[in-house]
């Protein structure tokens, strides 16, 4: 029997028997654990919310013959003003989705855990509009993932796009194209906005999500290029808000 530690966040839960509960948690150091939870479902339990979705805390661990078995929990952040307020709620949901979707066990993520951690708390403790938020995290995503979309030349011919200059979007290719090489309806226009917003996102991290007017940051554009890429659909997408 092995004892471990480790810092997570809780991405799904499911309740088992009549007081246990099977949970996914992402770790930065180990990726996927896949653990039980035992009686964090009584009212009187020491672990009541460590089971709860958002839950980030150290948890310690019981590891025998493949099995984990979460023991104690020091809660650090429940992210709780996330469940009065129904859309923020759904973007949380929709991050945690799309996280776990990618994450596989004892691969490190550090560079997730702390993309996952910064957005959660601008989403729950922040006034800033969900939308940039949502498209900062999945450019930011689609890096550490290595599907980077290429911002800055034409995938096609090559050519530097200028700025002001015409561009659209190609999620096959992944990245923009000059007027010039656009032959499919699915290639989607650019404002000079939404292109100036997503190079600076890159560039700047985190800051360049501050006080963005949600018609610069193309969410749609980003979900469905990052899905594309993924090859799934996430399942919270369709109760995303308008």
């Amino acid at each position: 029997m092995i004892q471990t530690e480790n810092t997570a966040i809780v991405l799904r839960h499911v309740n088992y028997r009549d007081n246990d509960r099977m949970v996914t948690l992402l770790s930065p150091s180990r990726g996927r654990i896949d653990a039980i939870i035992r009686n964090c479902r009584k009212p009187k339990s020491h672990n009541l919310n460590s089971g709860e979705l958002f839950a980030l805390g150290d948890y310690m661990m019981h590891e025998n013959g493949g099995h984990i078995t979460v023991t104690s929990v020091r809660l650090i952040e429940t992210f709780y003003p996330l469940r009065n307020d129904y859309d923020r709620l759904t973007c949380g949901t929709y991050l945690l989705n799309l996280t776990e979707a990618v994450i596989e066990p004892e691969q490190p993520e550090q560079e997730l855990f702390m993309l996952l951690l910064h957005t959660l708390s601008r989403l729950t403790f922040s006034d800033q509009e969900w939308k940039p938020l949502l498209a900062g995290f999945l450019l930011h995503f689609s890096a550490c993932q290595g599907f980077k979309p290429r911002l800055n030349h034409c995938v096609f011919c090559g050519k530097r796009l200028e700025a002001g200059e015409p561009a659209f979007f190609d999620s096959e290719e992944g990245g923009v194209l000059c007027g010039a090489c656009r032959r499919r309806k699915d290639q989607v226009p650019l404002s000079a906005e939404q292109l100036r917003w997503m190079r600076g996102a890159l560039e700047t991290g985190s800051a360049g999500w501050v006080n963005t007017e949600e018609a610069s940051a193309p969410f749609t554009l980003l979900r469905k290029y990052v899905e594309q890429r993924l090859g799934r659909r996430i399942r919270s997408a369709s109760m995303l808000p308008e």
